[in-house]
């Protein structure tokens, strides 16, 4: 039976949405520990996975700000469709003009009902923050964007996320990941989303291949298990690093197509791989050399430990 998708109210680069369900197979086993995500985003594996300790950490403060809102009950889903209405007639009458408004108004009071609003507004849903920490994305040129409709799902996708912080115990917390893994235990499960190294646009802070080999060298030393989501090809090139840092671990492939980017040119298929540090629940003869798109795969490498 497949499972149903839960969608986050934030929208992020790099989205997992149809991805979960198989990042989720991988993981049939009891979390003993807590559920712990250094680069939380939309947090859509954890939402749907539902873990009764979790901790979604990000060097976002704004994200983190919006959820932590929600569990304070700052932020109902209730007060979203007040606010969601009142704005969305004011973007319906003012349009472009009334969005940078908003988008000052937010870069000097950082208010998380301001930032779901620019979100959801923004071009192509793209977060992005310039050296000063601002947000800069431009208008999306939708005055119309917050129809009675599109405020529901919004709204319902908040609700959701209230029920199962209100269930299960979930921390919030905005700070580098070196730190998140550095306190998790080993009997904690490290689900991680890193920005994509060669890839990823300015989501609020560069991401360099010092971060990639400190991401490696935490991963390699913990004593618990972990998850790992990264690219492994396209049809221009491939990602070295997945060769050069990951090929002691188990790495599984799957075909995937990204929807949200700034540019046309930058959504193409792409070859996703899941890094595991433990035993596969997906089996299946390792392909070395052509690699097919159309289904999940192991792959093995000459100098795999």
């Amino acid at each position: 039976m497949k499972r149903k998708i839960h969608v986050p109210p934030i929208k992020t680069q790099g989205i997992k949405t149809k991805l979960v369900e198989w990042i989720i197979n991988q993981i049939n086993f009891e979390i003993k520990g807590k559920w712990i995500e250094p680069f939380m985003g939309s947090g859509v594996v954890g939402f749907n996975l539902k873990p009764k300790r979790a901790i979604f950490a990000d060097i976002n403060p704004f994200l983190i700000n919006f959820y932590n809102a929600i569990k304070n009950k700052e932020i109902t889903h209730y007060k979203v469709k007040i606010f969601l209405e009142s704005e969305g007639e004011k973007l319906r009458k003012k349009g472009e003009e009334y969005y940078y408004e908003i988008r000052n108004r937010f870069n000097k009071y950082h208010d998380p009902l301001d930032f779901l609003f620019l979100n959801r507004s923004c071009f192509n849903g793209i977060i992005r923050f310039n050296k000063n920490k601002e947000f800069n994305t431009p208008f999306g040129k939708k005055p119309n964007r917050f129809r009675r409709a599109y405020i529901t799902k919004i709204v319902n996708q908040v609700k959701y996320v209230e029920e199962c912080i209100r269930k299960y115990d979930w921390i919030f917390v905005a700070q580098d990941f070196r730190k998140t893994l550095m306190e998790a235990g080993a009997d904690d499960l490290v689900y991680c989303d890193p920005p994509y190294l060669g890839r990823h646009t300015n989501y609020f802070d560069v991401w360099t291949e010092k971060d990639e080999y400190d991401l490696y060298r935490l991963l390699s030393q913990f004593k618990g298990k972990f998850v790992l989501s990264t690219w492994y090809k396209n049809k221009y090139r491939e990602n070295d690093f997945v060769r050069k840092f990951w090929n002691k671990f188990n790495v599984i492939t799957k075909d995937h197509f990204y929807h949200v980017g700034g540019k046309e040119i930058n959504r193409n298929p792409v070859i996703e791989a899941l890094i595991i540090n433990f035993e596969l629940n997906y089996i299946e003869k390792p392909k070395v050399k052509n690699i097919k798109a159309d289904k999940p795969q192991i792959l093995l490498f000459e100098n795999k430990l």
